[in-house]
Parts: C-alpha cells; structure tokens; sequence
C-alpha cells in the first residue's frame, strides 16, 4: 500500500472551532469526492448543509446530487464507486434504514463508498435522540465501521477512511460513526489539515493497479445472481477482505501519525492499561467522561484501565482479547442493546472471547439511550461493581444505568 513518502507539507493545519457535523464535511472536502449524494436528516444535514456551501462557492468540485431519499443516495454513490469514482454521502437513524437494502448491495459490489452516519436512535419508539442502535442495526451488512470520539477524530477517521476503503488489498465501503447531538454539534477547536497534506496521504491510492470499473462499451459483471461455488467464494474473498482491514487499519493509522502527528492507536486505543488489574471497554463520546473518572480513580490507587474501541467492523478480537486477557475483572459499556441477548452487542461481543481472555468477571453496563447523559457518578459505579467482582463478590452480569434515577 505505501508508495515513496513524499515531503512533509510545509502549510501549517488551520485552527478552527466548528462542529463535528462541519469537521466531517471539511475532511469530505479536502479528500476529493467526484460524486456527492445525500438526503437530509436530523442530526446529520449540517454535513450536506456544509458541503452544499463548499460546492456553490467552488471549494468542492464534485457532481452534488439532491436525492428523494437516502435508498437514492446509496445507491447512486454504489453505481458511481462501481465506475472508478471517489464518493461519498451520509445519513443517520431512519435514513440507514430506508437505505438498507442498498448498503447491501454495495457491500456485495465491493465498492469503496464511504459514508457518515451521525449515531441516532432508529425506528422502533420514534426518538429524535442519541443512540448506537442504527449503527448495530447494520453490523451485519459487510461494511467497515468505525467509531470517533471527538470532533477531531470525526476528522482525521473521514481521511483514513478513504485510504483504508480505497486500498487495493480491501476495496470495502466503510461508515464512520459518532454520537448524534453530542458530536454532531458540539464546536470545538479542531485541526484541519492543508489540501496538498490531504493530497499526498490519499496519493498512494493513485499508484494502485486499476481495479476493475464500469466503462462504456465494455464488459464487466456487477451484481450478476451468484449461483453455488462461485458465490461461496465472493463471500469468502469478501471475509477475508474484512480480516485484512485490520491490520491495515493500523497501518493506516501509523502512516497518518507520520504525516499529521496524531494517532489513535488503530482498532483500538488503549488508556493506563499496561498494569490495570480491571479495564473498562466503551466507544464514541463517552471514552472521555471514562478518562476523567480513570484519572481520579489511578489516583485513588485504583489499577483501572480503559480500552477505547474505534473499529467495529470487523471486530478487533486480536487486539481486544491480547489486551484483556490477565486481567481481574472487565465492564463494558454499551449504548444500544443486543436485541434476543438481554445485553449490550459490544458485551455480547467479548462474551464470544472468553477463551482467549480466561473466565474472569465480565459485566456489561447499557446506558446513553435516547440522548441520555453517561455521568462520571455511573462510570465511578461500574469501576466500584468491577473491584467487588475482582475480590469475589456477586453483582449483575447486565446493568442498566439511567441518569437521575
């Protein structure tokens, strides 16, 4: 995947406060897209708000497509990644649902799109609200997914996407997910990186082999039936495409730190865990209220630690289970649920590593639902259940935590 680097760029990154809807839109735009189509939802329509913005005052050259719906979207951004195009297009809740079907289809194709999808309760009990349950509702879709923390990560994780999507080893279309409301718009000082810093970064990908690509007047098979041993093996190529995003995924991650200075540890970001004897496991905008309340309990001579998770598709169970094993007790804390499990779907997850990890308490907390706050009191609470789980002491293998109550 890696070319010749070239030289540092010497403009300096811009220092701007905006939202995290923006950085999105900012990092669209410095990657380049040719073909753009979205449909606006609540509290994703500031990312196409902004790129239609950046498009009328001729900062973005693209084909800007205002679709009937996000089914549209998807699947005009599949059909112009199938013809050799950069795309891009986002959504959130009810749109990921409307456009299902179509995310399947370009998982199918294996087409690089990239897409946002600002986390928002789907529908079920109509809530216009954060919430991690869209995002789950497609982990079985075939695409990529990762997770940011903060307004800069939404950032810089738009960027790797498109290296990593793109890649010749991968060709997988890939959503990047962050918290609706929290995220989305909140403003804070974020580093936007020079457009030639952008252009080296993504210049690798230009000297790939030309992947296949529809053209006019040839020939190309695309969503043809797949009939018995030829689909086994699309299916095959398409796990083993998924297997290798992994270890790319911290390449990527590495080569973005050389270029940018800033790292977030691939899969996975691991925090005071070297000698941690409980961890806690967690994603998206609560890791930072987790850090605080780590912080404070490191210096109450509590050995606790904190493992961030930034991929969730595929599932970092290499990283994850050589991280977690050894350790006394582990929590993890969801914000969805695993609909049938009676847990949360990142718990239900590192239950199914148990063998690599030990049998050793493993407690999952569910909190966050429907824009609800996940206060330092509830994380101090999984700490405190986790040290009485390490000394032997019985408490819940499910928690809901519900703030105020």
């Amino acid at each position: 995947m890696e070319a010749q680097r070239t030289k540092p760029d010497p403009t300096p990154e811009q220092r701007r406060v905006i939202t995290g809807n923006a950085a999105a839109a900012h990092a669209v735009r410095l990657c380049r897209p040719g073909v753009i189509a979205t449909y606006p939802i609540t509290p994703q329509s500031e990312v196409i708000e902004t790129l239609e913005n950046f498009h009328v005052n001729g900062t973005l050259d693209c084909e800007m497509i205002a679709v009937e719906g996000e089914n549209s979207a998807q699947n005009i951004v599949c059909a112009a990644a199938t013809a050799g195009e950069r795309v891009f297009t986002a959504t959130s809740s009810y749109g990921l649902v409307f456009m299902y079907d179509a995310m399947l289809q370009t998982a199918g194709y294996r087409a690089p799109v990239v897409m946002v999808n600002v986390n928002r309760e789907p529908p079920g009990i109509h809530a216009v609200c954060s919430g991690q349950q869209d995002m789950i509702a497609t982990r079985d879709s075939g695409w990529l997914q990762v997770i940011a923390e903060t307004g800069q990560e939404i950032m810089d994780l738009v960027i790797m996407a498109y290296r990593l999507a793109e890649d010749d080893d991968i060709q997988l279309p890939i959503m990047v997910n962050y918290d609706g409301y929290y995220l989305s718009y909140l403003a804070e000082a974020i580093s936007i990186p020079s457009q030639q810093a952008v252009d080296d970064f993504l210049a690798p990908l230009c000297a790939q082999p030309a992947r296949p690509a529809l053209r006019p007047g040839t020939g190309m098979g695309a969503g043809a039936h797949g009939l018995g041993t030829g689909f086994v093996e699309l299916r095959r190529k398409h796990l083993l495409a998924m297997e290798r995003a992994k270890d790319k995924f911290d390449e990527v991650d590495a080569l973005f730190a050389a270029d940018f200075g800033r790292t977030y540890g691939g899969q996975i970001e691991c925090y005071r865990t070297d000698d941690a004897e409980l961890v806690l496991v967690t994603s998206g905008s609560a890791v930072g209220t987790a850090r605080t309340v780590i912080d404070a309990q490191r210096d109450a001579g509590i050995k606790v630690g904190l493992v961030k998770l930034r991929m969730f598709r595929p599932f970092p169970r290499q990283r994850l289970a050589a991280v977690l094993h050894g350790r006394q007790a582990i929590g993890v804390l969801d914000r969805s649920v695993a609909f049938g499990w009676d847990c949360g779907p990142i718990y239900q997850e590192i239950r199914a590593l148990t063998p690599e990890i030990g049998i050793v308490p493993l407690l999952g907390y569910i909190d966050g639902l429907a824009n609800m706050d996940i206060p330092k009191p509830h994380i101090e609470t999984i700490v405190t259940d986790l040290a009485a789980a390490a000394r032997g002491e019985s408490r819940p293998p499910v928690s809901w935590l519900v703030a105020g109550a």
